[in-house]
């Protein structure tokens, strides 16, 4: 492609926001994507605002960058303690995952595809290989094999990627919004992302009340043992967080948890290459918290590399990724 890894991403970024709009009109599928804007929030140390404001620029992107002042007139409801300044990315927005997956699943199954739920066991062979065992004995046989297993990728395959995938435990919080309070909903308040703190929420969409995550990565964990419930170590952190930078929703009520689970990659590239001993075998994972956006431009790299037998990117290769954690790309 000839770009920086942000330009990709970006540009990636672009094209599945588009692919994801195209969708939703043609299945009808009605508030899956809230335009509320993206607003970065800066002090001393605005590097990766920086750069971004770099990487939008060269790809095109609509933005606008605010000062302290700016800021404090547009959003009075934040909490600017240190913050220096802003950019607005204002068509941007909010996808709803869980419906979003739902609905493609639902267009596939009615466009002719089979759908299963099984768990795979790790392929023996070596060369080229023409099945696949399931848990319970059954045979899954194709041409092709794509593994895009979220946390579970490293279990899948322990001895290739058992060190180089990072599953890790994401906590998140909803806080409640008082009744009849527009400000914490659009279009009064975008998504946000303070940069130094590295924690990003999103303003109150549909009733849920204000999220709350923090974006470093939390505990590794294994995914089908870890306990999905909230810490009180968490919530205290995120009530903190509120008062400090959300003063209007001191004493709110947490309404819901989640805990997600991020699978990165040694220093946060998406990793999609072919199995190095089986030919008809790929990978397509480290997707951490984003490789659901990217999922269309993502679905074309890799029919790309498959199907046309394009060369792939060399920062998505296997050989590429170490086995020791050392975050660079967010």
């Amino acid at each position: 492609m000839g770009y920086g890894p942000d330009e990709v991403y970006t540009r990636w970024s672009q094209r599945s926001l588009a692919q994801w709009k195209e969708f939703f009109a043609r299945t009808r599928q009605v508030l899956l994507f809230h335009e509320t804007g993206v607003l970065w929030l800066a002090g001393q140390d605005g590097s990766r605002v920086k750069r971004t404001i770099e990487t939008l620029r060269r790809c095109g992107v609509a933005f606008e960058e605010l000062n302290r002042a700016e800021l404090e007139e547009r959003y009075p409801q934040i909490g600017l303690d240190g913050i220096t300044k802003g950019l607005l990315e204002p068509h941007s927005g909010v996808l709803m995952a869980r419906r979003a997956v739902s609905a493609v699943v639902g267009d596939a199954v009615g466009g002719g595809v089979e759908y299963r739920v099984a768990k795979i066991r790790e392929p023996q062979e070596t060369g080229a290989i023409s099945s696949v065992s399931t848990a319970t004995g059954e045979r899954i046989e194709a041409t092709e094999f794509v593994f895009a297993c979220g946390a579970w990728l490293g279990k899948i395959f322990p001895d290739m990627l058992g060190t180089r995938i990072f599953p890790s435990r994401q906590e998140v919080f909803f806080f409640g919004v008082p009744a009849g309070d527009t400000r914490f909903a659009p279009p009064a308040l975008p998504t946000w992302l303070f940069q130094e703190d590295e924690i990003y929420g999103m303003p109150d969409l549909e009733g849920r009340g204000l999220k709350i995550a923090v974006d470093h990565h939390g505990e590794r964990v294994d995914p089908d043992t870890q306990s999905r419930l909230a810490s009180a170590e968490g919530a205290e952190e995120a009530r903190h967080f509120v008062e400090q930078r959300f003063p209007g929703l001191r004493g709110a009520p947490i309404v819901e948890t989640r805990v997600c689970q991020y699978e990165n990659t040694w220093n946060g590239d998406f990793l999609i290459d072919r199995h190095p001993e089986m030919e008809n075998v790929w990978f397509v994972g480290g997707g951490s918290g984003h490789g659901f956006k990217h999922g269309p431009a993502v679905g074309e790299y890799v029919t790309a590399r498959i199907v046309d037998g394009v060369e792939g990117e060399k920062r998505f290769s296997l050989m590429g990724k170490a086995t020791v954690q050392n975050r660079a790309v967010f």
